[in-house]
């Protein structure tokens, strides 16, 4: 049952199937090795397995989830657990498959939208359709920036949409005085992809002089990186540090004098919270959810041309501007999930209260 302070949940979390549980086979073997039920932070969690057909199967993917979130939630039901709402977040594959699921079970659905569903996926035909379809078959809506919650109104989605930002884990990503000494370090932490134009952070560097650049992530733009690292004379600046481990990241981000994501597109980037929260100051690119989130000079600062030049400039102004790191800190604590989880709360109470009285007018 739901009331306005407090959930219950179960959580399924399906996962890709493969036959092979090796190391040898990357990241399918490790998905393999996903057990089917383990509790973490005290939530039990279902681990139901899916199909999935490489490069040609996104559009049935939708389906798949569903199959799998079905014969998982009616062993849950049968177990003893009778959900009030079911909750799904990021819109395509996954909140297709629970509205989905919602109608099969006849229950209600939140929905949240993430990011990259929104300003990428939904933006193209066969799955923006889709999308919306979802969305006006959903209880409710929860957008994490205000920028996403206008273009699914753009789209022509009607169903209610809240906002409520993402926060921050100020007790894991603790905060870091930073080591004095050592050359001024830039630090960008994402998917190697081209729309988070990592080269911008490299072109800046290159610009600044004596910086040093970590990259955190991988993906297909790494060889491309590493090639402009040499064009721009870097070789001995730019460490390549792949994929960190969580319990790894604070560290990384506190480490550094300031975090650089130039992303084109970003939804709402945590890991603009997480540095502030170590007390590590941000630039970013002025769009979607980064224009909700760095909203004072002392947490950073929002770039709106995409040069490496802008963001050498915007670097350059925190350099000289002695930054205080507890005031980056201080101004990232705001940002905690306290306030957020009790709007979803409320959010997941009327939805329920809506739903049990339509049952009792018989609709």
């Amino acid at each position: 049952m739901i009331n306005d302070t407090d959930v219950v949940a179960k959580v399924v979390a399906p996962v890709p199937w493969f036959p092979l549980r090796h190391s040898v086979f990357g990241r399918y073997g490790e998905v393999a090795r996903v057990p089917n039920i383990e509790t973490r932070h005290g939530l039990e969690v279902h681990h139901p397995r899916f199909g999935v057909i490489p490069k040609i199967g996104a559009r049935l993917t939708p389906w798949f989830l569903y199959r799998a979130m079905l014969k998982s939630v009616r062993k849950i039901i049968a177990a003893g657990f009778e959900a009030d709402v079911i909750d799904a977040h990021y819109l395509y594959p996954d909140g297709v498959a629970a509205s989905m699921l919602g109608k099969k079970l006849n229950k209600p659905v939140v929905l949240t939208a993430r990011g990259s569903d929104v300003s990428e996926i939904a933006q193209m035909p066969g799955f923006r359709e889709r999308i919306v379809s979802a969305c006006e078959d959903a209880a409710h809506i929860v957008t994490v920036s205000n920028s996403l919650k206008a273009q699914l109104e753009e789209m022509g989605v009607e169903t209610e949409i809240t906002t409520l930002r993402n926060g921050v884990d100020t007790d894991r990503f603790a905060f870091s005085p930073r080591q004095q000494g050592g050359r001024f370090k830039l630090v960008f932490a994402g998917w190697l992809i081209p729309r988070k134009r990592v080269d911008l952070v490299l072109k800046a560097a290159a610009i600044l002089g004596d910086v040093e650049v970590d990259i955190v992530g991988r993906g297909p733009e790494e060889e491309a990186l590493r090639q402009l690292v040499k064009k721009l004379g870097l070789g001995n600046s730019v460490r390549f540090l792949g994929l960190v481990p969580p319990e790894r990241m604070p560290a990384v981000l506190g480490d550094a004098d300031v975090l650089v994501l130039p992303s084109e597109r970003e939804g709402w980037a945590n890991v603009l919270l997480e540095a502030m929260a170590t007390g590590t100051p941000v630039v970013a690119s002025a769009v979607d959810g980064a224009l909700d989130l760095v909203k004072d000079q002392k947490a950073g600062r929002l770039v709106a041309e995409q040069t490496g030049e802008a963001y050498a400039n915007a670097v350059a102004s925190i350099r000289g501007a002695s930054y205080s790191r507890a005031d980056v800190r201080a101004y990232a604590e705001a940002f905690d999930w306290k306030e957020t989880s009790l709007g979803q709360a409320k959010i997941f109470g009327r939805v329920t209260q809506k739903a049990m009285g339509k049952q009792r007018n018989g609709r």
